[in-house]
């Protein structure tokens, strides 16, 4: 079972501040991560590729640093690393992205077939959750999303069933191969990886394609010219003022709380002696 993961590299956002006069990331106040629910789509293509064999190959879109984030998803278990590079790829929203990713899946599909697209369940840096969903609606196969448990795969079958999160619970999924899931970080844990595998990845170099290595491709449809998605502002949440901490036991806290809100009643329109 040959297994696809779209990946992307993130800023640490831990770390990343926001530049007061441009309201926007700062990208190069923070270092460059692999997205985090991504290393555990990598992670669940593994376990599944140790039971079912075939092979784990990873995608991203971005910059030629972007290679150290495929690199990272070799570490982990990955056996291939793609990335589609170009600067005719730069200002992609969501739509653009999706459209860039999915034709080089069809170069992919085309090269060595692919039975099952992995995405992380959205990047921290943009947290849309919407290019999974887009590669699957432009490849014409069933998205299958906030994905906690593959419970069941059935090759011969062609079909797979999987555990979703949804607000108030979970539900039991069957579809048809092929198909796309987007995975939640409790799907699994990222295991800490092999000496072999770290030494493999530190000399892996990527496979690199750029627009023209792709097939029948529409340049108005990628970059900024295929991104109809428009930022008028962005800026950082106000921090709020007159917050106080509370301390002590549950019963002290309570105490202090209450003598508070009584100290306070009037911004509530509570006159003394009311309840």
């Amino acid at each position: 079972m040959n297994i696809l993961v779209c990946i992307k590299q993130v800023p640490d956002t831990k770390i990343i501040k926001v530049n007061p006069k441009t309201n926007t990331l700062d990208r190069s106040s923070a270092p460059a991560i692999l997205n985090p629910y991504d290393a555990h789509a990598v992670e669940e293509a593994v376990r599944l590729r140790e039971i079912h064999g075939g092979k784990v190959i990873v995608l991203s879109m971005g910059p030629p640093q972007a290679r150290n984030a495929i690199r990272k998803c070799v570490e982990i278990g990955a056996d291939e690393g793609y990335l589609i590079s170009d600067r005719r790829f730069a200002g992609a929203d969501t739509l653009a992205t999706s459209y860039a990713l999915f034709k080089a899946i069809e170069k992919l599909q085309h090269e060595q077939g692919i039975d099952l697209v992995l995405c992380g369940k959205h990047a921290i840096d943009g947290d849309t959750g919407q290019v999974g969903p887009g590669i699957a609606r432009r490849m014409e196969i069933p998205p299958l999303t906030n994905v906690i448990k593959v419970e069941e795969v059935d090759l011969e079958g062609g079909k797979l069933k999987v555990r979703r999160k949804i607000e108030n619970g979970y539900e039991l999924i069957q579809s048809s191969l092929p198909c796309l899931l987007t995975v939640e970080k409790e799907i699994n844990e990222v295991a800490y990886s092999p000496l072999p595998n770290m030494l493999r990845a530190a000399r892996y170099e990527p496979t690199v394609w750029t627009v023209d290595d792709l097939d029948d491709v529409d340049i108005k449809q990628l970059g900024l010219k295929g991104s109809p998605t428009i930022v008028g502002k962005m800026w950082p949440p106000e921090k709020s003022s007159g917050a106080e901490m509370i301390e002590g036991e549950a019963k002290e806290q309570v105490e202090k709380l209450l003598a508070i809100t009584l100290e306070k009643r009037e911004l509530f329109g509570v006159k003394g002696g009311e309840k």
